[in-house]
């Protein structure tokens, strides 16, 4: 494992120790699946990144994500992180094109546009969000987030379960202040919702129609269940799946319909994720998700 360089990127965001941390180990080819979950355990950010080399000729890459507990088919500022980055190791700071990644949920066709040293990458949804059904009921996934009944719902929105590779429970809330007052109780969240397919607990995906910024459609939180439970910043995989509770609940017209997500503000980490839909037909035809990125530091892992 000698001499293997990594990056530190901050995505989501435009400017520095702001958005979601990321680490990509640039060359990953000869770690096993217990060398990469080590050093992801090290490194013990939400998300790393190991670049390998791409199984087609014709993509630029393979990556593999893991947390500090496990590996992921697929996540989004991960994602949007390793473009901007290949893409500016291959042309320097000005870099942009189209490209495809290689992840566990299949190919991903990202585009990355420069902007000085945040560039913007965005990729095309993998797969589009499909609903599960929901094992708990809406008063008990609140009360698991310390929220009174009354503070649940908006409009027509209601607790609802969707995945786009990732599964994500959609809660929206009432306003800003009901989002402001979460806090997880991983006990009783996890005999609400008992993990899928024996390796993680669905987290919940906070939202409402109230926000910070004016140029903000939500404004989002989520929180990892554990022991200890963490909130993350920026989550890209949530909002691919958030864009199911959208279509449904929102029935956004023919064309191209375009949200910014606020997220992190409450941790002091503020992030903005672009989610794209393309509908068709009242139905979603493609979407994508995308976000600045910013190189923070680099290194060389020498154990």
């Amino acid at each position: 494992m000698a001499g293997r360089k990594y990056l530190l990127y901050d995505v989501f965001t435009d400017r520095p120790l702001a958005g979601n941390q990321l680490a990509i180990v640039v060359d990953g080819e000869g770690l096993d699946d217990a060398a990469m979950q080590a050093i992801a355990r090290e490194f013990n950010l939400s998300e790393t990144v190991f670049v390998l080399p791409p199984q087609n000729v014709r993509h630029r890459a393979r990556i593999r994500i893991f947390t500090p507990q496990h590996e992921l088919p697929f996540a989004g500022h991960p994602t949007v992180g390793s473009a901007v980055a290949l893409s500016q190791m291959a042309e320097g700071n000005g870099a942009a094109g189209i490209f495809v990644l290689e992840e566990n949920i299949g190919a991903v066709r990202c585009a990355v546009k420069s902007n000085g040293a945040a560039s913007f990458g965005e990729f095309d949804l993998p797969k589009l969000p499909e609903p599960l059904p929901l094992p708990a009921n809406a008063e008990s996934l609140g009360a698991a987030l310390g929220l009174d009944p009354h503070e649940i719902g908006f409009e027509n929105h209601r607790v609802s379960f969707w995945s786009a590779g990732v599964p994500y429970v959609t809660i929206p809330v009432a306003n800003l202040k009901a989002a402001a007052k979460i806090s997880l109780d991983s006990r009783a969240w996890a005999e609400a919702m008992p993990a899928r397919d024996g390796a993680w607990h669905a987290a919940p995906y906070v939202y409402c129609r109230e926000t910070i910024h004016h140029d903000s459609a939500f404004h989002v939180r989520m929180v990892v269940p554990g022991s200890p439970s963490y909130e993350d910043p920026a989550t890209g995989s949530a909002a691919a799946a958030f864009a199911g509770a959208i279509m449904h609940f929102d029935r956004p017209g023919d064309g191209v319909a375009r949200f910014w997500l606020e997220q992190g503000l409450e941790m002091g980490r503020p992030s903005r994720i672009r989610l794209e839909l393309d509908v068709e037909r009242g139905a979603l035809a493609s979407a994508r998700i995308g976000g600045h990125a910013v190189k923070i530091a680099e290194g060389v892992l020498l154990a």
